[in-house]
């Protein structure tokens, strides 16, 4: 007695993971052509930039002025080897203000992402390295923009840079 597939349902079997393998593709190739570049860069802008804009906002009064707490987290929460807790408040701050602003517009794409990749670096290992899933999350989002930029509907585009 033998255990093998008839030929006519092996066909059969052949037939249907080929059909089935077909339309998937054709699902893959209109989805790949309604989820551009263009479209998904903007929404990583956007999203990236709202992290660290809010995170920004914690640390501020008014527009610019880096409240008392910010200086407080950097003195006990947020230690820095070799940056002084005062220069890292400016400086972490002024980062999540303006580096989410040009991700926004889309200027100095690439740079900014890159700026903001090593201070979620500087995070995980510095201040909340058990934080790994969120930081590699962003640190993704940020790789994607750094690796294929802004997208059509930039400044950086509007200007003429890659």
């Amino acid at each position: 007695m033998s255990s093998a597939i008839p030929a006519a349902s092996q066909s059969a079997a052949a037939r249907d993971s080929r059909s089935l393998r077909g339309a998937w593709n054709c699902v893959a190739a209109w989805l790949e052509r309604w989820i551009v570049h263009d479209a998904l860069a903007l929404i990583i802008r956007v999203a990236i930039a709202a992290v660290f804009w809010l995170s920004g906002r914690t640390k501020v009064d008014g527009l610019l002025t880096v409240n008392q707490t910010a200086f407080d987290l950097f003195r006990s929460e947020y230690k820095l080897p070799l940056v002084p807790p005062e220069i890292a408040a400016y400086m972490a701050t002024y980062a999540e203000t303006f580096f989410p602003i040009l991700l926004v517009l889309g200027l100095f794409t690439r740079f900014a992402a890159l700026s903001l990749l090593i201070m979620t670096e500087v995070i995980e290992i510095f201040v909340y390295p058990d934080a790994w899933p969120t930081h590699l999350t962003w640190a993704a989002l940020m790789l994607y923009l750094i690796g294929r930029g802004a997208g059509k509907l930039s400044l950086d585009r509007l200007l003429g840079m890659r």
